[in-house]
Order: structure tokens, then C-alpha cells, then sequence
């Protein structure tokens, strides 16, 4: 390619170069060589594209709501040696809630023959992309129980094409309870926030039922799964005069915390989630697994199956970080004092 320049250099300064045998380069031969050469080049770059692998992620939340989660998943990945643009691809489909879409989704990401697949929202895109493929690696991000699920054989050994990290949402409702007691102490009926749609809330209520009767408490579901629902639910909460809210982890509830902060304030229901955007948006207290961290640690699973390890290999990751966040303002807003020990434990303060 070096000598076809030059011959063009020289053409230029008037300079003709003999080719092998004596020849002469003709003008047209030169200029469908040098077509020849130019056009390899984007056929070269498409291939290195092509071979480029591709991280998807299958997601139940809207876009807006999970752009943190999103950059923490890119972190994790170029902890491992993964930079998106350079070495890896990342596409997400999203559902904006509506979990009836997560099948045609992962469909989708199936028929593209992405490399890994990341699961954002708890068990429907799990479910969903689980039933859409069997080789395809999944790491999954989940609140509930995977060995309870049934979506691996064990923590340590997941087996199949499938691991991931569990925030053991179910394990953190009793102290959830505790810390909703301590905050409200004359509370005697407990109200908690279900969606019907979540599978997985249903695992969670009976460990709550289980809970609350133990202490001799009572126990109120109301039920949400829309935000017209949302407002439904807080009515008749008020109707059943409850005394406190515990609010199960769901993808809608987290995406939708401004609206039930909100309305728990409202309705002076005093109020406790898994995620902490529910007090930063203004409810009174949450508990629950570093999302963002967690996040991260998923990102970084997918690097390593990139780098060729096996998912069944791979132990589900258990949390080692917690966030307990408290916002003095709702706090005084509902009248209540917030006791010393609930504030020299909390991670954040929100005032």
C-alpha cells in the first residue's frame, strides 16, 4: 500500500514510476487500486463492530427512574476491564413498569444474540428473560429469595445459565417492622403496601402476617399496582385507620416513591421502604441492600462471564451494604419525634 501512495505521490509531481516487468501504472488502474484499498476499510471496522460483545440489560422500571443504576453497572463493567464504546456494547429495553411487556422484550434481546443479559427490576424480568432463554448467561438483581424462587440450585452453586445478586429484600422485613415500631411505638394496626402484579410480594406478606401476629399487632393490605391505585390505596388506609405503613419492594413503588411519600404525608400515614429515594423523596424512613453498590457488582459479573466464566460458577453475591435513611422533616411534618438511638444509627439524615 506504501509503494501505491508513493506512486501517487510522484504522479502528482509529474514523476512516473516503472511497475514490476517495466510496466507503466496506468491513471484507471491506479485509481480502482486505490478504490479497492479505501473501500476495506469500513468493511474492516464494521467487523471489529460486529465482534465488539454486547451487554443487554431487560428492565421492568421507566428509563428516567434507574440512570444511576445504569452508570453503576458501567462502572462495574470497567472495573473488569470493560469500557463501553471501546471493548462492549450495552443496550437496554424498558418496560416503564408494565410487566406484561418483559416477554417480547427479552424475545428481542434473544434474537439479537446479545452476550449477557442484566436483570433490573426484581423477579418479572427475571422470569421473563429465564423463560426466553437457556444459554444466553442472565445476572440477575433481585430482592427476594433465588433458592426460594427456584432460579438457582443453591447460593454458592447456581447451576444453569444463571447467577446474579440477591438483596434479600425478604430477610430485611422484620427490621423494617423494628425500626417502624421504634420510630411510631404507640402504633397498634400496621398497614403495608402490596402490588398484586409482583410475585414476589406474596413472599413477603406472609413473612410480614407472620410478623405482625407474633407481636400481636394488625396487619392491613391495601394494593397498588397503577397510580390511579396509589391514591385508592392511602383512602382506604385512612379507613382502616391504620397506624403506621410498611411498603413491600417493587420496581412500580420505587419508581413512583415522589407519589407515595406524598401521600403517606398527606394522609400522615408514617411510612417505611426498602429503597432510600423513598426518603429522599420525602417519606419518612427506609431500610434496605445499596442499590447503586449492588448494581455495580452485577456490571462486574457480566465483565467476568465476558472474560469466559461460567454463570453456574459464579456464587450469587449477597449484600454487605445497608442504607438506613431518615428525613427529619416528614419526621416533624407528621408530628413525631424521632428517637436518639434511630438517629446515631442512621447512614443518612435527610433534613
Amino acid at each position: 500500500m506504501r509503494s501505491l501512495f508513493q506512486n501517487f505521490q510522484n504522479r502528482k509531481s509529474g514523476v512516473i514510476m516503472p511497475r514490476q516487468g517495466g510496466e507503466i501504472m496506468k491513471r484507471r488502474e491506479f485509481l480502482a487500486s486505490l478504490a479497492a484499498v479505501a473501500g476495506a476499510f469500513p468493511l474492516a471496522a464494521k467487523g471489529q463492530q460486529s465482534a465488539m460483545p454486547v451487554v443487554a440489560g431487560l428492565a421492568a422500571p421507566a428509563e428516567a427512574t434507574y440512570t444511576h443504576h445504569v452508570a453503576a453497572i458501567r462502572q462495574g463493567l470497567k472495573e473488569v476491564g470493560f469500557t463501553e464504546g471501546q471493548d462492549v456494547r450495552l443496550e437496554f429495553r424498558w418496560a416503564d413498569g408494565h410487566y406484561d411487556r418483559l416477554p417480547a422484550l427479552a424475545a428481542d434481546l434473544v434474537a439479537r444474540k446479545v452476550d449477557v443479559i442484566i436483570t433490573m427490576g426484581g423477579g418479572p424480568p427475571i422470569r421473563a428473560a429465564r423463560a426466553a432463554t437457556s444459554s444466553i448467561p442472565i445476572v440477575f438483581h433481585l430482592g427476594a429469595d433465588p433458592v426460594q424462587m427456584g432460579l438457582v440450585a443453591s447460593l454458592n452453586r447456581p447451576g444453569g445459565n444463571i447467577t446474579g445478586v440477591t438483596l434479600m429484600t425478604n430477610s430485611l422485613e422484620p427490621k423494617r417492622l423494628e425500626l417502624l415500631e421504634k420510630m411510631v411505638p404507640a402504633a397498634r394496626s400496621i398497614g403495608v403496601l402490596v402490588n398484586p402484579a409482583n410475585q414476589s410480594n406474596a413472599v413477603q406478606l406472609r413473612q410480614l402476617q407472620e410478623l405482625t401476629q407474633a407481636r400481636q399487632l394488625g396487619l392491613v393490605t391495601v394494593e397498588a399496582s397503577t397510580a390511579q391505585q396509589l391514591e385508592a390505596a392511602f383512602i382506604r388506609a385512612v379507613e382502616k385507620q391504620i397506624d403506621a405503613m410498611t411498603i413491600l419492594s417493587d420496581v412500580f413503588f420505587t419508581s413512583n416513591s415522589s407519589q407515595i411519600a406524598e401521600l403517606s404525608e398527606r394522609h400522615r400515614i408514617p411510612a417505611i421502604a426498602h429503597s432510600r429515594e423513598f426518603a429522599t423523596a420525602g417519606g419518612l424512613m427506609s431500610y434496605g441492600t445499596n442499590l447503586t453498590d449492588a448494581y455495580r457488582l452485577a456490571g462486574a459479573y457480566a465483565g467476568r462471564i465476558l472474560k469466559g466464566e461460567k454463570p453456574d460458577s459464579l456464587p450469587v453475591i449477597e449484600p454487605t451494604r445497608f442504607d438506613f435513611v431518615i428525613n427529619l422533616k416528614t419526621a416533624k411534618s407528621l408530628g413525631l419525634s424521632v428517637p436518639p438511638i434511630l438517629l446515631a444509627t442512621a447512614d443518612e439524615v435527610v433534613e
